[in-house]
């Protein structure tokens, strides 16, 4: 702009005097025309606006000034001003750039993760001098320090805790140490989101087989504690039958035993005519039981 400035001005210059010397009218409005344009530019040239939520690193002749931020700042002709977005960034680390990780045992997952961060405006001439531009500070910063604590973290947890346990535990961890990496360098990192952890084919596969033996020592511990279960109850019930016989057997006295006798053969002689009853011990006398006499 500022070039084009200075051609205007000479081209006015040179109307002027043609104009003058050819005493043209038109020519005169020509050289009018080419001051005022000249001196657009040249005030334009000098002059850059800093929109909102953006910041200015001016660089002239190779040497970086102080952060232009937002509204209108004067500069050299010669400074060329690098602006950085202040709103937050969002890297998605997914699809092709979802993350590799292997877990303690060695599992191959794959964890997809949002990492939202914004430019801190006072580290802004830093950030120039590391990357030179936006783009370059998300693939030159970022990007390669999100991935690396991601599978950093993912490798001190198992498979398990990987893809259910521990996830948020996980995703807590991966957001401090990736705001402790990039805040010295001028980024907040405002978030961070693990969004979905995948086991590989492989991996799948072996967690299904532990599934399945877990199902199998579940039903066989299931089917023990029955088994001991049932014999438990055999044994109570053997038990109580024992004690119960020997109770029997300690009150059954031979008095007893001919006292119940004769009840019972009484009752039958309601039914029966007379006949003999052999109540008592062996060779004892029977009991004659009348049963038509009440």
């Amino acid at each position: 702009m500022f070039v084009v400035a200075i051609l205007l001005l000479i081209a006015a210059v040179v109307l002027f005097f043609v104009a003058r010397a050819n005493d043209s009218k038109g020519l005169r409005l020509g050289s009018l025309g080419a001051v005022v344009a000249g001196l657009f530019s040249l005030v334009a040239s000098t002059t850059y606006v800093i929109s909102a939520y953006e910041v200015g690193v001016p660089v002239a002749f190779g040497k970086v000034g102080s952060p232009m931020t937002s509204g209108m700042h004067l500069k050299s002709p010669f400074t060329d001003v690098t602006t950085f977005s202040t709103r937050p960034v969002d890297l998605n680390l997914s699809d092709k750039d979802v993350v590799e990780v292997r877990s303690l045992q060695g599992g191959v997952m794959y964890a997809e993760v949002t990492v939202k961060w914004a430019v801190v405006p006072s580290k802004s001439v830093e950030l120039y001098k590391l990357a030179g531009s936006e783009d370059a500070i998300q693939q030159r910063l970022v990007y390669p320090d999100s991935r690396e604590i991601v599978r950093n973290v993912f490798a001190r947890y198992t498979s398990e805790q990987g893809y259910a346990t521990d996830r948020e535990k996980i995703n807590a961890e991966i957001g401090v140490l990736i705001k402790e990496r990039l805040a010295p360098r001028g980024i907040d990192v405002t978030t961070v989101n693990l969004r979905n952890v995948k086991p590989s084919d492989a991996l799948q596969n072996q967690i299904d087989r532990k599934i399945q033996q877990q199902q199998a020592t579940e039903r066989a511990t299931e089917a023990a504690r029955t088994a001991k279960a049932e014999a438990d109850r055999r044994r109570i019930e053997a038990e109580g039958i024992a004690r119960a016989n020997k109770i029997l057997n300690d009150s059954l006295t031979d008095k007893v035993l001919l006292n119940q006798c004769i009840d019972a053969y009484k009752e039958a002689a309601a039914k029966n005519p007379v006949y003999a009853v052999p109540c008592g011990n062996a060779g004892s006398a029977p009991v004659i039981v009348d049963g038509t006499k009440r």
